[in-house]
């Protein structure tokens, strides 16, 4: 697979191909050549939004899309940092509260279970989406357990909001990792500046 982006356009090419072959595709609507392998490459289709279907005189097919290039000023993902003490989690809600009551949003998760590691870089992409809002998270198996008895954590993932230095509502991740994405997503909306 190769992307490739068009010469001064936010527009890119997106081609799946066969290693094993080598030809240049010239993109009708752009003008950009594409390089890759095949000696003929024949079109097929030119489908809605931008997807193109090439066939390999052998019979092997290759897509190829089009797709516009996000601000690329804007992450895509946020690293959520990690809570370790009951002391940074203090100093974590004092800071929100001197920003304006900020919401934070804390992950309870644990190294073992895989739902919460599946639901991490989610998470992590969602965090991008709000860049006021702090994404935090805590593997409960390495932190003292009063940490996560000031959580009231009972299963994971926990996903909780905190503003104005309390627990304000939380979404616990035991159904299908969309749902806990939207669900937290509307928690955050709620609250968010």
């Amino acid at each position: 697979m190769m992307v490739v982006l068009a010469h001064n356009s936010p527009h890119a090419l997106l081609a799946e191909i066969s290693p094993r072959t080598s030809n240049t595709l010239l993109h009708p609507l752009f003008g950009n050549n594409i390089s890759f392998s095949s000696n003929s490459f024949e079109p097929i289709a030119l489908h809605q939004k931008g997807k193109l279907t090439w066939r390999r005189k052998r019979g092997v097919v290759v897509k190829a899309g089009i797709f516009w290039k996000e601000d690329s000023s804007k992450p895509i993902s946020v690293d959520m940092e990690p809570i370790e003490n009951m002391e940074q989690l203090d100093e974590i809600l004092r800071k929100s509260m001197e920003n304006g009551s900020a919401s934070i949003i804390v992950d309870w998760m644990a190294a073992w279970c895989r739902k919460c590691i599946y639901l991490k870089p989610k998470l992590e992409k969602l965090a991008a989406d709000f860049p006021t809002v702090k994404f935090y998270c805590v593997d409960v198996n390495k932190v003292p357990q009063a940490l996560v008895k000031r959580g009231n954590i009972s299963k994971m993932p926990t996903i909780q909001l905190w503003k104005d230095g309390e627990m304000k509502e939380q979404v616990i991740g035991g159904h299908k990792a969309w749902l806990v994405i939207e669900e937290t997503k509307e928690m955050i909306k709620k609250y968010y500046r």
